[in-house]
């Protein structure tokens, strides 16, 4: 019994393991099963870089202050970050990747950069 490839249909010769045809079938094979799953993350971190993108922007020093209307004039997605960091008196900060935010009082906003603690 004559094998074929899953993309193509051709007869599949060559190994006994051999699953396609060629290597152009098994990329676009696999390419095709994984699309909606990779779409769904590309369309995330779009957004998580757009985010860090706007913070980075807005915060040339590595410390700064700004209104959280900036941000959203910007197109800044608040329920999109990366990871929270919780300190022991309970604050949070937020981040897209090494850039961050933490809320404070009258809507403002002091972003930061991760820094690396030594211990």
């Amino acid at each position: 019994m004559k094998r074929k490839c899953p993309e193509c249909g051709e007869v599949i010769t060559g190994r006994a393991d051999k699953k396609f045809c060629s290597s152009d079938c098994r990329s676009a094979y696999n390419n095709r099963m994984n699309r909606d799953f990779n779409n769904f993350m590309r369309n995330i971190n779009n957004i998580l870089r757009k985010n860090r993108r706007i913070m980075a922007n807005l915060n040339p020093q590595g410390k700064a202050r700004v209104h959280r209307d900036k941000l959203l004039e910007q197109g800044f997605k608040f329920s999109y970050f990366t990871n929270e960091y919780i300190t022991k008196s309970g604050r949070v900060y937020r981040f897209c990747y090494d850039q961050g935010y933490i809320e404070k009082e009258g809507g403002f906003l002091t972003l930061v950069v991760r820094q690396e603690y030594v211990e």
